[in-house]
């Protein structure tokens, strides 16, 4: 027993002496330890570490970055020159008369009568822009890149749907141009931040403006303040500001990509701007660097989108879809023969709910097959003859 006291009172003893030496040596050295423990932890964060960007710094590199791709458009043509002139009048004959003037033409003059806005998507001079642009068939187009080089250009296409339309720089290039590529515009969210550049009031080349993504998938009716308009579906609204002049200029997410075309902003209204997303216009693009020309896919059918009104007073059993109907008084056919629709059995008065699974609601059947590609196999559901059911077709070039 004693034994047993005596082992445990030397361990304690010796348990207590260790402490003493440990805590000692700690103390005396407690200055290097600490700038070892800096040390250390400096060299993990230099290791790990990454550089931080604030969204203002992204912002400048970004506009850096794609500004020698956004273009002018300058649209000049041949206008008559007027003259005054004098013209001696004396209907009675006494007194000398006097002198009338009058004004007469005197040849034509090329001038600039407007401008818009436009972005380079190929390193060979390939240019989208609004059609509304370059509307005039019988105006000359160029462009004004922004290190001041100026390119005449062709018109390649002008979509007959959507407000869109490609250029081509039909002057020799001295060296390869800097172009900008489509990003993800199905993916946006409200309050993304977008940026939108462009020839501001056709006077103030490459202006910048930010804002964010407001709304999505809107649907408006775009006028040219010249008597034409039309229906465009599925836009993006931002509040970034677009003025007369930026159409046709890209609006961009923060990685320099082109999520959309700047294409109409509100009027009586500030800060509500419009573009066309940019996963349709992309495809107008491929068609023509493909085909040389826009080609849009078709399935055969012509049809009214229906709606809850409509459906209510026509006694039809579905309050959305598209609804197949022949032309009337036209005797159009409800459904072409030889199409994509005759070859698998849609007939008139068939009602079109869903393409791959996207229901036909808020979206017409056209705004669909835009972001389809000829030579795509889809599946409609349909409602025919009391049943529902699920037909596969394959896209043609629309006739």
């Amino acid at each position: 027993m004693k034994t047993d006291m005596n082992v445990a009172q030397v361990a304690l003893l010796s348990s207590g002496i260790t402490f003493l030496l440990l805590f000692g040596i700690g103390f005396i050295a407690r200055q290097e330890i600490a700038a070892y423990l800096v040390q250390t932890d400096n060299s993990v964060a230099e290791s790990t570490n990454v550089p931080f960007v604030s969204e203002n710094d992204q912002l400048i590199e970004t506009i850096e970055q794609v500004n020698p791709a956004v273009v002018s458009v300058v649209i000049t043509k041949d206008v008559p020159v007027y003259e005054r002139y004098y013209e001696q009048y004396n209907p009675f004959g006494m007194f000398g008369g006097f002198t009338v003037p009058r004004v007469r033409e005197n040849g034509t003059q090329e001038r600039e009568v407007g401008g818009g806005s436009g972005f380079i998507v190929s390193n060979d001079g390939m240019i989208v822009t609004n059609k509304h642009v370059v509307r005039d068939t019988d105006a000359r187009y160029s462009v004004l890149l922004n290190d001041g080089a100026s390119y005449d250009v062709e018109v390649l296409a002008r979509d007959p749907q959507l407000d869109i339309a490609i250029l081509k720089i039909s002057e020799p290039l001295q060296t390869a141009l800097t172009y900008i590529g489509f990003g993800d515009s199905e993916s946006l969210k409200q309050g993304q931040t977008v940026i939108a550049i462009g020839n501001a009031l056709a006077e103030f080349r490459n202006s910048v403006s930010v804002g964010v993504v407001s709304g999505l998938a809107r649907s408006i009716t775009a006028g040219d303040g010249m008597g034409s308009s039309e229906q465009l579906d599925q836009v993006i609204q931002t509040d970034a500001a677009i003025n007369p002049g930026n159409s046709g200029g890209p609006l961009l997410n923060l990685k320099g990509e082109v999520v959309g075309v700047n294409v109409a902003t509100s009027r009586g209204a500030d800060n509500i701007g419009f573009a066309l997303p940019a996963h349709v216009v992309e495809g107008v693009v491929e068609s023509v660097r493909k085909y040389g020309e826009i080609i849009r896919p078709y399935i055969g059918v012509r049809y009214v989108m229906l709606n809850e009104r409509i459906a209510e007073n026509n006694d039809i059993p579905s309050t959305y879809g598209a609804l197949v109907v022949g032309g009337g008084s036209t005797q159009e056919p409800a459904v072409i023969p030889g199409s994509p629709a005759d070859k698998v059995g849609l007939t008139e008065n068939t009602i079109i709910l869903a393409i791959d699974g996207v229901e036909l609601r808020d979206i017409d059947l056209a705004t669909v097959l835009r972001a389809k590609s000829v030579g795509e196999e889809i599946r409609l559901r349909v409602l025919q003859n009391g049943d529902e059911k699920s037909v596969s077709l394959t896209l043609e070039k629309a006739r």
